[in-house]
């Protein structure tokens, strides 16, 4: 049998499906048609402020890729739609896409990567360098961090714990969410001062500031808080060279008390780093965007912990469609 050109086709046009998606949210359609669904594509368009034309095979395109349905000339949201990409949903995905869109325009420049081995646009413009950017990153954040959370939290077992240390925890959610399934827990989230302020906002309107604190500063640098029953590094490693990955553990190790738990959440590759698909791709994103990023494997992660000291390493994968692994570790309550 011969090859087919096929999926080399569609994977050089592939980008054409993320810009009608990411155009379509930003200019607020699918919200519109939440509220209005039947519209034609005038309506719209007048509504939105929009050429008409372009308007009309902008909306013929979200009817091709099933964003959206057709009945003779009008328009509505499909049900896939309605559920994750109309903003205020319950599971709404239009803020953590932002992300996405944010780094589209680095990914042009991977041979520039491949080149200088150096990331295409300086890392920190999305932490802090350029405040929009810094906003869009950690809302982007928040809202993926809403969605995984819901899988992600029941399988942490908090137990006894009073003390909850979030090592580079951005918007705060996983830590706000913790909190709100164990009033017990008291939550401190770590992370870079700009970052920190928005998370500020964002733990207030939520409201569990009396459970959720930050502190300002780089996890790389200062010092974790002594006495804590839980280190969390969720979604942070995989900006990390191995060296920091060892210190950030060692860290965490001093700074938990006997049988206090690490829990790592990330992306992570089998031993040949090419497999889950997504997670060698990711690997390439955070390459683009960060001096050290990579995704590494459920292998190395656990003999980092166990170099450590940890015992007791877990890894297992969250519940299909979300491509994160959760790993746990204990440190011995009574220490060699």
């Amino acid at each position: 049998m011969q090859p087919s050109p096929e999926r080399i086709i569609q994977m050089a046009s592939a980008f054409y499906d993320s810009c009608v998606l990411f155009t379509a949210s930003d200019l607020g359609v699918f919200n519109l048609l939440a509220g209005q669904p039947g519209l034609t594509s005038h309506q719209v368009a007048d509504q939105l402020q929009l050429d008409h034309r372009a308007t009309r095979l902008l909306l013929d395109g979200c009817v091709a890729l099933d964003l959206l349905g057709k009945h003779d000339d009008y328009y509505e949201n499909t049900p896939e739609t309605t559920a994750f990409l109309v903003v205020g949903g319950a599971a709404d995905l239009s803020g953590a896409i932002r992300y996405n869109r944010d780094v589209y325009s680095a990914w042009g420049r991977l041979p520039e990567l491949a080149r200088t081995g150096q990331p295409v646009e300086k890392p920190e413009t999305h932490l802090g360098g350029d405040p929009e950017r810094t906003r869009t990153f950690v809302m982007s954040m928040h809202y993926r961090a809403l969605g995984i959370g819901r899988a992600l939290v029941p399988m942490i077992e908090v137990g006894q714990g009073q003390r909850l240390l979030d090592v580079g925890g951005g918007p705060g959610t996983f830590s706000v969410l913790l909190a709100q399934a164990n009033p017990g827990l008291s939550c401190t989230v770590l992370d870079l001062p700009e970052v920190a302020a928005i998370a500020n906002e964002l733990i207030e309107q939520q409201g569990v500031s009396q459970q959720v604190s930050t502190l300002g500063g780089d996890y790389r640098q200062t010092p974790f808080p002594p006495n804590q029953d839980m280190v969390n590094f969720f979604g942070v490693l995989h900006q990390e060279s191995p060296d920091s990955i060892r210190k950030l553990f060692s860290k965490a190790y001093d700074a938990l008390g006997p049988g206090g738990r690490v829990n790592v959440m990330d992306m992570m590759t089998d031993a040949t780093h090419t497999a889950p698909k997504f997670s060698a791709m990711f690997a390439l994103n955070m390459a683009l965007t960060t001096n050290d990023g990579w995704v590494f494997s459920d292998h190395e992660l656990t003999n980092w912990m166990a170099e450590a000291g940890f015992e007791n390493v877990d890894i297992r994968p969250l519940p299909p469609p979300m491509p994160h692994w959760m790993a746990t570790a204990v440190k011995p309550d009574k220490p060699d």
